[in-house]
């Protein structure tokens, strides 16, 4: 299947760069491009792309902004695409609150061309890009300095069986499924099962949300 594609950046030449580099590949297919949010709300109403490259500060609607109107998108409106974020900062409160809004993960800009193939097939595929260590870094810094939510994040793991709290704690510090299984000698197909129940009963998206709520919930504390 073809992954379809829209690139939002102000800069004409990094939206012509990622185009060129993505359209090369069999199975990616760049259906449309935006230099800023707004722009990129009209064009992803008419493309429907599976992901949407955002780019973190942009003039009129910065990609936060616009990340949230395709995440939570109004009444009747019914495609959703997955949202990678672009930003030149490896630590970034910006990126943060995408992450908390549903953004699948974020990209340096100067990653090298490999890396934003990859990571548009892994964003497209449903999962997470919070691979590279300095988006768990991002996450836990942010967590840690925020001012605490009015509604306490705890309550919301009650819902969870012990089991499914470890695998959280675990997808929360970064380990792969391949590697929960090891830690908790689990089949991998098992910790799939957990991980899908325990996203349905918290309503998160991905792997990314899931990771928020245990730093805020304080399962995971920051630096641990």
């Amino acid at each position: 299947m073809t992954i379809r594609v829209l690139i939002v950046d102000d800069q004409a030449m990094v939206r012509a760069g990622f185009a060129a580099l993505l359209n090369a590949q069999t199975d990616i297919d760049v259906v449309g491009d935006a230099a800023n949010g707004r722009e990129a709300l009209d064009v992803s109403r008419r493309t429907h792309p599976d992901v949407v490259l955002m780019d973190v500060r942009m003039p009129e609607m910065d990609g936060l902004e616009a990340a949230r109107h395709l995440l939570d998108p109004p009444p009747g409106v019914v495609h959703r695409p997955r949202v990678l974020m672009l930003t030149t900062f490896d630590v970034d409160d910006y990126v943060y609150e995408a992450l908390r809004a549903g953004a699948s993960g974020f990209l340096l800009k100067d990653a090298p061309p490999a890396d934003l193939i990859s990571a548009v097939r892994v964003v497209a595929a449903g999962d997470a890009l919070l691979a590279p260590s300095v988006t768990r870094r991002l996450i836990a810094d942010f967590a840690q300095n925020r001012p605490a939510p009015r509604r306490d994040p705890r309550l919301r793991l009650n819902g969870l069986t012990p089991r499914e709290t470890e695998v959280l704690e675990l997808i929360a510090r970064g380990l792969s499924n391949q590697e929960i299984a090891a830690d908790l000698v689990l089949a991998e197909q098992t910790v799939k099962t957990h991980i899908g129940r325990i996203l349905a009963k918290l309503n998160l998206r991905d792997r990314a949300q899931a990771i928020v709520l245990a730093y805020e919930s304080g399962l995971v504390q920051p630096g641990s």
